[in-house]
């Protein structure tokens, strides 16, 4: 049997995120783009199905490089509202704590459904929750991931320094290094995948300096070296951070990142938000990359990255939602609208340019995730994209289609295909009982809360 060649045809616009012409469309293959079509170019094979994208904005499936699937349980909580990080964790330990399997289902369900509406693809998880009960929480997610056909980077995250020690979260959340490293031994046998067109992939991700001893980090970056997997933590987010670095370890945050033997292209951080000129040097040299949170980083008070002083020092940048009880929201192309916005202030309009956000969430993130075979539009690359309309009141006299995406803030995907295949065909993601999920989900977020 012939495989199905489908060309989408002359797109109203199209970001390739690579500079390459393909105004005429693209034209798919078995799960992959086999062809960019310049304006008034026809397909060089004859296609078996053509879908008329005249009306449709075209962009790599956007990528998601930092999330906490399980914190949609948890959005807009009123205690925390008004709290800056550490407090804000401290209020939200007890309440997470008390996640059990069904209602890690739920919350990893919806944040992966309102990521694929919003036009992304890929997503990487950071989780590092593993109360009594819930020892499986990474397996419960891969099947989350599996089932909306979506790819995904899971982090086996980890906690392994309590209140007790010193540390920020309490006992009950943290667990022993012995027992974080088998497990993310088991995961990365069970469920890392290799080469173009992966899945699911797994990284190793303690928490972050307040919430892990030294040893889990070392033991961590061996562990990856030794499996040829990824890490991941957060880094430099806030000053509380920094100060914590400063009195625990006598170093500031990238000198202890550099101790444990973190500091190298194998790592990608979420914020690096307090970095000096030496340190953002470093980090470029060494070929770390930065997951920038503006939603986050903005609700939380945090402060700003800086995304253009990292980028000419070497380092890669890529966009990520962070956990939907600071953001609080899983939507990738308003991801983008926001960090566009967020970096004007800092570095001003003619450097942050549209292009240059959307490379962010699309390029630069499939870079941060290790991947070569995503996040642009060119030959041999996986067929995920992302489409959208401008046909909502809120386009109403656009005139540049791909500027418009952000700037008029477009937030719902028209259709979103995944390695060839349409998983979101006009505006609903296809198999999903999505009001069921919202009933269900909101059921599981009043209980954790009551207790």
């Amino acid at each position: 049997m012939p495989a199905t060649r489908t060309w989408l045809k002359s797109p109203l616009a199209i970001f390739t995120a690579n500079d390459s012409d393909a105004r005429g469309g693209l034209v798919i293959e078995d799960g992959k783009i086999v062809q960019l079509l310049a304006l008034g170019e026809s397909p060089s094979i004859p296609c078996s199905q053509v879908f008329d994208a005249r009306e449709h904005v075209i962009l790599p499936g956007l990528i998601n490089t930092h999330h906490h699937f399980y914190q949609t349980l948890t959005r807009a909580w009123a205690p925390v509202v008004n709290q800056p990080l550490f407090p804000w964790l401290k209020t939200l330990y007890p309440v997470w704590a008390r996640l059990t399997p069904a209602k890690l289902e739920l919350a990893s369900k919806v944040a992966l459904a309102e990521l694929l509406l919003s036009g992304c693809t890929t997503a990487a998880d950071h989780h590092y929750l593993f109360p009594q009960g819930l020892d499986n929480a990474i397996d419960v997610q891969v099947e989350a991931v599996r089932g909306l056909g979506m790819r995904a980077m899971l982090t086996r995250g980890s906690m392994s320094l309590g209140e007790d020690d010193g540390g920020l979260p309490p006992q009950q959340t943290v667990q022993q290094g012995e027992v974080i490293l088998a497990d993310s031994q088991r995961l990365i046998h069970s469920y890392h995948e290799r080469g173009e067109g992966a899945q699911i992939q797994i990284a190793l991700a303690p928490c972050s300096p307040f919430s892990v001893t030294p040893e889990i980090m070392r033991a961590s970056a061996e562990l990856a070296a030794e499996l040829d997997v990824r890490l991941h933590t957060h880094l430099a987010e806030t000053l509380d951070e920094e100060e914590f670095c400063l009195q625990r370890f006598g170093l500031r945050t990238v000198d202890y990142l550099d101790s444990v033997g973190w500091l190298g292209p194998r790592t990608w951080l979420a914020h690096g938000i307090h970095f000096n000129p030496d340190e953002i040097a470093r980090l470029g040299a060494a070929g770390t990359s930065i997951c920038h949170c503006p939603s986050s980083n903005m609700r939380l008070a945090s402060g700003i990255a800086p995304t253009v002083d990292l980028e000419a020092a070497g380092a890669t940048v890529g966009l990520g939602v962070d956990g939907s009880a600071s953001n609080d929201a899983s939507n990738m192309i308003l991801e983008a609208r926001q960090a566009l916005y967020l970096q004007r202030l800092r570095y001003g309009a003619e450097q942050i340019t549209p292009e240059r956000a959307l490379g962010w969430a699309t390029r630069g993130s499939a870079h941060l995730l290790g991947r070569s075979d995503i996040g642009q539009l060119a030959v041999g690359k996986q067929a995920d994209l992302a489409l959208f309309k401008l046909d909502e009141l809120r386009f109403s006299g656009s005139h540049d289609p791909l500027s418009a995406l952000l700037l008029c803030g477009a937030d719902r995907a028209d259709r979103v295909m995944i390695g060839g295949k349409w998983r979101v065909i006009d505006g609903q993601i296809e198999g999903l009982d999505v009001k069921g999920l919202i009933a269900d989900h909101r059921q599981a977020a009043a209980q954790l809360i009551a207790g």
